[in-house]
């Protein structure tokens, strides 16, 4: 009996043992499942993040007096805490070396503080699985690669490679567009095969969370690169649009909430080489990231608070890129544009690169050391400002130059840091007017107009071209000769500096010299279509006095009607000027076509050195076989034959007709 009653104690016991061994694994077990899911939540993109916010806000706002530093390490730790604040502040304006400041101490705290190492780093951003990378993950790894390599030329070396700037059909789509999509990055990410160091990947991540702390989004490392701009919120549905179709469509909103259809923080455009291109791949993720960054990307200088009755602002970014930015209910969607202007690219030989490029820029460089009062025209994109730079650099050196702009695009000084130049823009409280009657005292020779926007702006550019400049250069957005005479114009008459529109447009005309208009096809290209001359024509006094010689009244009365008839078509369809091409883009070739008139040659002459007068002269001989007599406001012809032929071209839906005229001329 005993025996028993020991057997059983003994399978109590161990039945016991092993429930509490059962119990201790299994708790040991969820343990370890609790501290690998907490690892894998602790190194997530998001929690890394709220750390290096909190590290740094720590780092900004401890008190160094409180914790008993010596003087000298006091000092060192103070102009470190300043460096920091000053460079969080510059790295949200657009600043490079800002940024990389900050997103080294980012790598610090990660790699020094927060333990990231070889292991866990791919629980942020699955490096070693390329199935479960996004095409967001790829392109920003694809990016860091190349920037490695070409730095800020990597987009556009990552573009030409990969052909990505062509017109191609998307699925769904009927139409062929400038679009990159997930699939070629996907594919192109493939190819490249791509291997990263524990350093690299680091990198990666310290970009992510730099982005979305201090940066632009998605849009950061993309608005760095040497591209013409980037935009954002300018396409897909507005959040305001989303409420209206729950209410009516439930598919549709499904549809929406899957991302089959494009929302407006999904939008994001970039400018590439007169190419608008949608990246489909990318998005600002949420409307309120879309808004953060609109809010963030125009702050520069402190321009003025964007609010909804002030709906739009217009300023520069620290690396001299305009920014527009646009909110609701001024507009449908919040929505930004970068516009960058690439000062190194900014000469001719760069800009003007078609066949027959030696004469055209010939003819460019000779315009403007003839002081001639020249106007570029063209629509948005076209490559006006670039152009604009690019001429300023065959102004002479002795002459002062004075810019207007509405915001700070041309910045000359960065390219001519020896030239007298100095630059005024609008502002809330000093307008474009003011600004121009400043110009007016401040010793400028030349006259640059940014953009001839307004009509006041237009007004004073014309008085100034008269008087206050020896010449002036600006842009505006004409489309052709007529209309760009017939804006200035009524430019003029609004403004109310004339009642009568023949009086305002002889005034336009007499100080016209030269428009040369820019365009941009719809593959991207970008050219001069044309260099026109404005050629004022004179009023002469037709009338005469032969009613003094009829005899009869009905003779007389006949003469008189012949006055009569010209008096009342002068002041009905009288022109007052005619416009003649000196050079057109034929066939994708610049051709050298009508002759500048002997006016304008003389005053060229008169403004320029001995040296340009002789190329000058040599440049008018080869083109137009005409020599300029010195001091004499003529051309002498190099043949002095009894007929000669001259040629007219003209350009009507592309195709070119030739026109001869014989005229008898006498030899000199």
């Amino acid at each position: 009996m005993n025996l028993m009653n020991a057997l059983a104690i003994i399978l109590v016991l161990l039945l016991a043992g092993f429930i509490v061994v059962r119990i201790l694994v299994a708790r040991k077990k969820e343990e370890v499942e609790e501290d690998v899911e907490q690892d894998d939540k602790t190194y997530t993109l998001e929690m890394m993040t709220a750390f290096v916010k909190r590290r740094l806000d720590e780092i900004t706002k401890i008190n160094l007096y409180d914790i008993g530093l010596s003087e000298e390490e006091l000092k060192r730790r103070k102009n470190k805490k300043y460096e920091l604040k000053k460079a969080l502040k510059g790295c949200t304006y657009g600043d490079v070396n800002d940024k990389k400041y900050v997103k080294e101490l980012i790598y610090d705290l990660l790699s020094k503080e927060y333990g990231t190492d070889e292991t866990n780093i791919s629980k942020a951003i699955p490096f070693d699985i390329p199935s479960l990378l996004t095409a967001q993950d790829k392109f920003d790894i694809l990016i860091y690669v190349y920037k490695q390599q070409f730095g800020y030329e990597a987009l556009t070396e990552f573009i030409k490679k990969y052909n990505l700037a062509a017109l191609k059909y998307v699925s769904g789509e009927t139409k062929p567009s400038y679009v990159i999509t997930a699939e070629e990055i996907d594919d192109i990410y493939e190819k490249e095969n791509i291997v990263l160091s524990f350093h690299d990947k680091l990198n990666v991540v310290v970009q992510r969370i730099y982005q979305s702390y201090k940066g632009y989004s998605s849009i950061d490392e993309v608005r760095d690169m040497n591209i013409d701009g980037v935009s954002g919120g300018v396409s897909g549905l507005p959040e305001s649009f989303l409420s209206q179709v729950a209410q009516t469509d439930g598919d549709y909103l499904d549809q929406i909430l899957e991302n089959k259809v494009p929302r407006a923080c999904d939008s994001i455009w970039i400018f590439f080489q007169g190419k608008s291109i949608r990246l489909a791949f990318l998005s600002f993720g949420t409307e309120s990231e879309l808004k953060r960054v609109c809010q963030n990307i125009y702050k520069y200088n402190n321009p003025g608070q964007l609010s909804d009755s002030n709906g739009y602002k217009i300023n520069e970014m620290k690396d001299g890129s305009r920014v527009v930015v646009v909110r609701p209910s001024f507009s449908e969607t919040w929505a930004f544009f970068v516009r960058k202007f690439d000062v190194k690219r900014a000469t001719l030989e760069q800009i003007i690169t078609a066949e027959g490029k030696d004469k055209a820029i010939e003819l460019l460089k000779f315009l403007v050391k003839g002081a001639r009062i020249i106007s570029l025209t063209g629509e948005q994109g076209c490559g006006k400002t670039t152009m604009l730079m690019a001429m300023i650099e065959n102004i002479y050196e002795t002459m002062n130059i004075r810019v207007q702009e509405v915001a700070f695009e041309l910045h000359l000084r960065k390219i001519y840091p020896t030239r007298n130049i100095l630059s005024f823009r609008e502002t809330e409280t000093v307008s474009g007017q003011e600004g121009l009657d400043v110009q007016k005292k401040t010793d400028g020779s030349v006259n640059i107009i940014g953009e001839v926007a307004t009509d006041p702006v237009a007004a004073w550019m014309i008085q100034a071209a008269q008087v206050a400049s020896k010449f002036t250069l600006f842009t505006h957005h004409a489309k052709t000769f007529p209309n760009l005479v017939t804006a200035l114009r009524n430019s003029m008459l609004r403004t109310g500096v004339f009642k009568d529109e023949k009086t305002a447009e002889e005034q336009v005309i007499q100080v016209l010299n030269f428009d040369i208009h820019l365009v941009k096809d719809f593959r991207g290209r970008r050219y001069i279509e044309r260099i026109t001359e404005c050629v004022p024509i004179e009023n002469k006094n037709e009338y005469t006095f032969d009613h003094r010689n009829e005899k009869t009244l009905e003779g007389k009365l006949d003469k008189f009607m012949d006055n009569a008839t010209r008096y009342f078509s002068k002041i009905t369809d009288r022109e007052t000027y005619k416009y003649i091409n000196i050079m057109e883009y034929i066939d994708d070739t610049y051709v050298i076509t009508n002759k500048i008139s002997d006016i304008n040659l003389m005053e060229m002459r008169n403004n320029m050195d001995d040296s340009d007068i002789e190329a000058f002269d040599q440049f008018v001989e080869e083109n137009w076989g005409v020599r300029v007599k010195d001091g004499y406001a003529g051309v002498v012809p190099i043949e002095t034959k009894s007929k000669t032929t001259t040629k007219t071209v003209t350009k009507t839906n592309k195709k070119t007709t030739t026109k001869k005229s014989t005229t008898r001329k006498k030899a000199e």
